[in-house]
């Protein structure tokens, strides 16, 4: 791991425990290493929480005044965003209410009420869940609200509200792209069917997923970022404030046997590792996991799985791709990485060369940009 990642995983941790516990990583730290942390932070999509960790540590070991300004800049961004979210999630669930239609929020939003401040969780789309009224809903806010709604994507519609797009569920996956995605649906929507708790977002009451829909939903989330898109540090800390809130009330036996039907498992058993290594997630929050050592003596325990290393050295002869700038801005999956798509995501096929750093063969937001392995 690299010291600007290590760095950044003490101010993830400080805010998380909102006390910070290794200061001394951050004594001497100059600017252009706070700059590296800065704009590390920016592409794995975890600035704001940076920032807050950042917060905590003494007036004498934090950044300079002109990063400072321009970070404090970018986290007002993200809270103007979080806000402009929210306002279009409370129209659209007050319209639907009128309409005797019940509004379940996936991800996102959801998601950031888990975080020390949920407005500086990033959301992006607003993804609902309508209970199987999907077209009926559709129908009403492109006659009532004049929008154009779009059909033709693969699990869901799209329609904007003030500017943000929201995805509009008919399927949790999409069943055409690996076979497993039609056991998963069919779980997914038995688990729909018994919402979890309503929250009031801006005075107007919606639902969120229970906690076996969120565990399910957000592992296949994750892993298919992983496998096929892109994946950020965000990613993992949505997982670890989930399981932090809710691990009494996941059936964790029950994920588990998902996980292995479907060739997830590997990949679960690295996102709670890297929550307990890296996070500071408190071990009992989870069952007992498989973790697999590296074959260098002496170098104890790998958070990451042999699965990234097996997939490592089987993406190695494609070559990397070019680092990218660092802007927060992910690049595509390299072409060759999404064609056979099935076969792949059951790989999670994604790696790096054998003595490089594994964020070379990775998208922009890779996750793995934070740690060096060999092979």
């Amino acid at each position: 791991m690299t010291r600007a990642a290590e760095r950044l995983f003490a101010l993830v941790r400080a805010t998380l425990r909102n006390r910070m516990d290794d200061a001394s990583l951050f004594e001497g730290t100059d600017a252009a290493q706070w700059r590296e942390i800065y704009d590390l932070s920016s592409v794995q999509g975890v600035l704001a929480q940076a920032w807050d960790g950042m917060q905590l540590l003494p007036e004498a070991m934090r950044p300079p005044r002109a990063l400072r300004l321009q970070w404090a800049v970018n986290v007002e961004r993200i809270e103007k965003v979080y806000r402009r979210q929210e306002r279009a999630i409370a129209r659209l669930a007050a319209f639907y209410r009128e309409h005797a239609i019940p509004m379940m929020l996936l991800k996102g939003y959801g998601l950031s009420l888990f975080y020390p401040v949920p407005e500086h969780r990033p959301c992006g789309d607003i993804d609902i869940w309508l209970f199987g009224r999907q077209p009926e809903a559709d129908k009403l806010v492109a006659r009532e609200w004049g929008v154009p709604v779009d059909v033709h994507k693969e699990h869901h519609t799209t329609f904007d509200v003030d500017g943000i797009m929201v995805e509009n569920h008919y399927d949790f996956v999409n069943k055409e792209t690996h076979a497993s995605n039609a056991r998963l649906e069919r779980l997914f929507k038995q688990y729909a069917a018994q919402p979890g708790e309503s929250v009031a977002v801006a005075g107007v009451a919606v639902y969120l997923p229970s906690e076996q829909l969120n565990a399910l939903f957000l592992l296949r989330h994750a892993a298919v970022h992983f496998a096929a898109i892109n994946i950020g540090l965000r990613h993992v800390l949505d997982w670890c404030v989930f399981v932090a809130h809710c691990h009494d009330r996941i059936d964790w036996p029950a994920l588990y046997a998902v996980a292995r039907e479907t060739r997830m498992v590997g990949f679960l058993n690295c996102l709670n590792a890297l929550c307990v290594d890296c996070l500071g997630l408190e071990a009992p929050s989870l069952p007992d996991f498989e973790r697999r050592r590296t074959r260098k003596a002496g170098a104890g325990r790998n958070p990451l799985p042999g699965v990234l290393r097996r997939a490592a050295r089987r993406v190695a002869a494609r070559g990397p791709v070019q680092d990218p700038p660092l802007v927060g801005e992910p690049l595509e999956t390299p072409a060759g990485l999404r064609r056979g798509s099935c076969r792949r995501l059951r790989a999670f096929g994604l790696g790096a060369p054998e003595t490089s750093p594994i964020h070379r063969t990775l998208t922009g937001a890779g996750l793995c940009r934070l740690f060096r392995f060999t092979a």
